[in-house]
C-alpha cells in the first residue's frame, strides 16, 4: 500500500454522487484536491466542507474549451497533478427507435469525448513529473450490453476500449490506467435522493452507496506502484446480471 498524502488529484463531476464521495475520501487521505463540475454553488459548498486549499473549477465538460481550461487550471493550482479521476457522466436509457439522436450526441460528448480530451491534456504533465494515475468511472454497462440503455452502454464500452489501449501506450511512462465499473449506485444519477429509500435498497443488497465506490477508488490508487488494476467491477450482491 502506498500513501496518497500530498498527491494532487483532479475530480470531475465532484458536486454530487460518486465524485463528491470520492473528493471527501481523497481529502481524508491527505490528498490535495481540484474539484470540477457545472454547479458553482455545490462546488463552493463542498470546498468549504473539505477545508484547506481546494482548487474549485466550474466547467461544462460538453464544451471542449472548458475541458482544456479545467486541466490547465488544476495543474497550475496544484503544481503537480498525480491523479486524474475522470468521473463526470450522464445517464440515458430508452429504446433506439424512440430515442433522440441529439440527446445521444450530448451524452457521448460528456461520457466519451470529454474523458478522452481530459486524458490527452493531462498526459504531457504526467510524463513530465515521472508518472501518475488515470482513473475513470466506467460502468457495469461497459462489460455487458444492457438492452434498455444501448447508447449509455455504448459510451462505456468506448471508454473501456480507449483505456485498454492507452494503458499499454503509457507503461514506460509509469502511468497507471484503471477503470472503476459500478453497478447500481443509489445517488442522484439514478434518481435516489431520499436517505431512507437508499437505506432500504442497501439493506436488501440491491444497490451501492457512493461511499462504497469511493472506498474502491482509494483501494485502486493506493496499491504499490508496481501493481496496476485495469478493471474493478463493483455491484450490489443481489444484482442478477
Amino acid at each position: 500500500m502506498q500513501s496518497l498524502r500530498g498527491k494532487g488529484v483532479l475530480v470531475t463531476g465532484a458536486s454530487s454522487g460518486i465524485g463528491r464521495a470520492c473528493a471527501k475520501a481523497f481529502a481524508q487521505e491527505g490528498m490535495r484536491l481540484a474539484i470540477s463540475a457545472r454547479s458553482v454553488d455545490k462546488l463552493d459548498a463542498l470546498a468549504r466542507e473539505l477545508g484547506g486549499d481546494v482548487v474549485v473549477i466550474p466547467a461544462d465538460l460538453a464544451i471542449p474549451a472548458d475541458v482544456d481550461r479545467m486541466v490547465e487550471t488544476a495543474i497550475k493550482g496544484l503544481g503537480r497533478l498525480e491523479v486524474l479521476f475522470a468521473n463526470a457522466g450522464v445517464y440515458l436509457a430508452g429504446s433506439a427507435v424512440d430515442g433522440d439522436p441529439n440527446e445521444w450526441e450530448k451524452l457521448l460528448g460528456i461520457n466519451v469525448s470529454s474523458v478522452f480530451r481530459a486524458i490527452n491534456r493531462v498526459l504531457p504533465h504526467m510524463r513530465e513529473i515521472g508518472g501518475g494515475d488515470i482513473l475513470v468511472t466506467s460502468s457495469i454497462s461497459a462489460h455487458l450490453t444492457i438492452p434498455f440503455e444501448p447508447v449509455y452502454s455504448a459510451s462505456k464500452h468506448a471508454v473501456n476500449a480507449f483505456l485498454y489501449g492507452l494503458r499499454r501506450q503509457v507503461i514506460a511512462d509509469n502511468i497507471r490506467v484503471g477503470a472503476l465499473a459500478p453497478g447500481t449506485v443509489l445517488n442522484e444519477l439514478w434518481g435516489y435522493t431520499d436517505s431512507k429509500a437508499i437505506d432500504r435498497k442497501v439493506a436488501s443488497r440491491e444497490g451501492l452507496r457512493s461511499e462504497d465506490i469511493a472506498e474502491a477508488a482509494l483501494f485502486m490508487l493506493s496499491r504499490p506502484p508496481h501493481v496496476a488494476i485495469r478493471d474493478m467491477v463493483v455491484f450490489p450482491q443481489a444484482l442478477d446480471l
